[in-house]
């Protein structure tokens, strides 16, 4: 499947890709991942976007189509994917749509994954990531308060990112709430939408139920 993962950072967007992956629905592509792992290695293009990504900002859109373009045409991405964290603005979906439409494809569907804002943020500001292994926890998920536990998986020290606290995370929100709402109603036109219920207090086993049953998945 073609699919793009709409919603609010925090929102559940890659927990659920996770789900879908594992029955091969298509290979998981997504942005913030792209732009870590370009970071992390320093390259020019992870340099320049560590600028945004450390106010919450979004990427402009130079930076987002090149990279997105250049990861859906390798091999992996041929028969499916799941887009998380693009499109942003309906001008990176209009780009999305000719990319396609040049290579003889279109998408499947957009799941909006709908939460609520203040939810997001108490989410969001108990993320923590290993600098060990590199997975990410969540401190209510693990009925932890002190951030000097350790990482459940290698016992390495886990850390908030800059992009996690709550300053940048409201205004991570605002930015989705002025630039990437609109994709509502550009997906909606096309009848390509389908919102699902991803509130926190719900096991992701719950949402994914949902995306199921909105995908007509068995």
């Amino acid at each position: 499947m073609r699919l793009v993962l709409l919603g609010a950072p925090g929102a559940g967007k890659g927990t659920q890709a996770a789900f879908l992956r594992e029955r091969n629905e298509g290979v998981h592509v997504s942005t913030g991942d792209i732009f870590r792992k370009n970071l992390k290695e320093e390259t020019p293009l992870g340099l320049e976007a560590k600028k945004y990504m450390d106010q919450g900002a979004l990427m402009p859109d130079e930076l987002v189509l090149k990279m997105v373009s250049a990861r859906l045409s390798e091999p992996d991405a041929e028969q499916g994917f799941l887009l998380d964290g693009f499109p942003r603005t309906v001008a990176q979906a209009e780009f999305l749509e000719k990319f396609l439409s040049e290579h003889g494809k279109k998408l499947d569907a957009v799941l909006l994954f709908g939460v609520d804002d203040e939810l997001l943020v108490k989410r969001l500001s108990n993320r923590r990531t290993c600098r060990s292994c590199g997975n990410i926890f969540n401190l209510l998920a693990m009925h932890e308060h002190d951030d000097k536990v350790k990482c459940p998986s290698c016992g390495g020290e886990l850390y908030q990112r800059d992009d996690d606290n709550e300053a940048v995370i409201r205004n991570r929100l605002k930015v989705f709430h002025d630039q990437t709402e609109p994709l509502i109603d550009f997906y909606k036109a096309k009848n390509l939408l389908k919102v699902v219920n991803a509130e926190a207090e719900d096991t992701p086993e719950m949402v994914y139920g949902r995306v199921k049953a909105a995908l007509n998945l068995k």
